[in-house]
C-alpha cells in the first residue's frame, strides 16, 4: 500500500534525518529523500527516524508502562482461571484461558515491536519474522476464538441436552488446534514466500518491519482477502449464535433467564470483535493523517496508535473476565495477592455477562 504525504512533509522529514544522524537511516541515502518526488510508501515511513525528544521519551514510556499492566493483568487473570479445576475442565473457561493466553503473546510481541522500532534497533531478520508470525497469528486468533465461544453459548441455550457431550474438553482443545492453524497460515504464507524467493534475507540485520516480508505484489492482496474472510465468517458466525439464542429466548420451554445471559454474552462477543476490526482502519487512518502538517501528523499518529492499536487488545479480555460472576471473586484473589478474604464462586456458576 502506498502512502501518499504532502511535499512539505516530506521535505520537513528529510531534515529531521539530516539532524538525527542521516548515516544511519535505513533509507539508502538521502538524496533519494531530498531528490524524489515520489510518494513516500508505508515502509518508507515506518524507517525513517525522527530525534529523540522529551515528548518522545514521555509516550515511549507511557506505551510500555500501558503494554506492562495489561500484560500483568491478563497474567493474574490467566493465574486465576486456570487455579480452579472446574475451570480447567469447563470448555467456556479453557476458551476464555486460551484467549488470555493469546492476548499476553500478543501484547508481549506487541511490546518488543514497539520498543525495537522507537529505539531502531536492527535485529536479525529471521527473529523479527519469528516476532511477525507471533503477533500477526495471535491478533488472528482472538476473533476466531470470539467465533468458537460464541458456538459455545449457542450449543448451551439451544441444545441443552447435548451440551455436555459437544462441548467436551477435548472437542475444545481441538478447535484451539485449528484456530492456531487457521491465524498462523496468513503470515507462515509469507514467511515461505521469502525462503523461496530470497532465503538470504533471514541472515540480514536491519529495523523490525513486516512490510518487508511482502516481495510479491500478491502478497498484499492475500493479506487482504484473508482478514476479510476470517472476519467474515466470525461476524455471521455472531449474528447467526445471536439471532438463534434470541428466538430460543422466546420459547416458553426455555430458561429465560439463562438465554438472555447467553444472548449478552454473544453481544459482548460482538462488541469485542468491533474492538479488534478497529485495528484495521489504523492504515487508513495512516493515510488520511498523511496530508497534514508533519507536526500535526506525528502526534495524531500516535493517538491512532494507542486509540485503534493499543487500548482494544488490552481492554477486551479485562472487560470479559471482571463482568463474570464466577470468576471476578477468583481473580480479585490473585490480583491482591490473597489479602482479600474472598470466597472463590461455585463450580455450577457461568461464565455469562450479568
Amino acid at each position: 500500500e502506498v502512502t501518499s504525504i504532502s511535499e512539505r512533509n516530506r521535505r520537513y522529514i528529510c531534515n529531521t534525518e539530516r539532524q538525527v544522524d542521516p548515516s544511519k537511516t535505513m533509507m539508502k541515502g538521502k538524496s533519494f529523500m531530498e531528490n524524489t518526488s515520489a510518494p513516500i510508501s508505508f515502509l518508507q515511513m515506518q524507517s525513517m527516524r525522527l530525534k529523540m525528544t522529551d515528548e518522545r521519551i514521555f509516550k515511549f514510556f507511557l506505551v510500555v508502562a500501558t503494554y506492562s499492566i495489561f500484560i500483568y493483568l491478563n497474567c493474574v487473570m490467566f493465574v486465576a482461571v486456570r487455579s480452579k479445576s472446574a475451570f480447567r475442565e469447563t470448555s467456556r473457561y479453557i476458551l476464555f484461558a486460551h484467549m488470555l493466553f493469546n492476548d499476553i503473546l500478543h501484547l508481549i510481541t506487541s511490546m518488543a515491536l514497539y520498543i525495537s522500532s522507537m529505539l531502531y534497533l536492527e535485529i536479525i531478520q529471521a527473529f523479527c519474522s519469528l516476532l511477525a508470525l507471533i503477533s500477526t497469528s495471535t491478533f488472528t486468533n482472538e476473533p476466531l476464538n470470539l467465533a468458537v465461544m460464541s458456538l459455545e453459548r449457542y450449543i448451551a441455550v439451544c441444545f441443552p441436552l447435548r451440551h455436555g457431550e459437544l462441548s467436551t474438553p477435548e472437542r475444545t482443545f481441538l478447535a484451539l488446534v485449528v484456530i492456531w492453524v487457521l491465524g498462523t497460515a496468513n503470515m507462515l504464507t509469507d514467511i515461505l514466500t521469502v525462503v523461496f524467493v530470497e532465503p538470504s534475507f533471514f541472515l540480514h540485520s536491519g529495523l523490525c518491519i513486516r512490510e518487508q516480508l511482502m516481495k510479491k505484489s500478491w502478497q498484499r492482496d492475500k493479506v487482504v482477502v484473508f482478514n476479510a474472510l476470517y472476519f467474515s465468517v466470525v461476524a455471521g458466525v455472531l449474528l447467526f449464535t445471536y439471532v438463534s439464542i434470541t428466538l430460543e429466548a422466546r420459547s416458553v420451554s426455555t430458561d429465560r433467564s439463562s438465554a438472555q445471559k447467553a444472548m449478552r454474552t454473544v453481544l459482548l462477543h460482538a462488541i469485542q470483535l468491533c474492538l479488534s476490526l478497529l485495528t484495521f482502519l489504523f492504515n487508513v487512518f495512516e493515510v488520511l493523517l498523511a496530508s497534514l502538517p508533519v507536526n500535526i501528523y506525528i502526534q495524531l499518529r500516535f493517538v491512532n496508535y494507542v486509540v485503534v492499536l493499543l487500548l482494544p487488545r488490552c481492554l477486551s479480555p479485562l472487560i470479559y473476565g471482571l463482568r463474570d460472576q464466577s470468576f471476578h471473586p477468583v481473580f480479585m484473589y490473585y490480583f491482591t495477592c490473597g489479602t482479600r478474604s474472598v470466597k472463590p464462586a461455585g463450580p455450577t456458576s457461568s461464565l455469562v455477562v450479568e
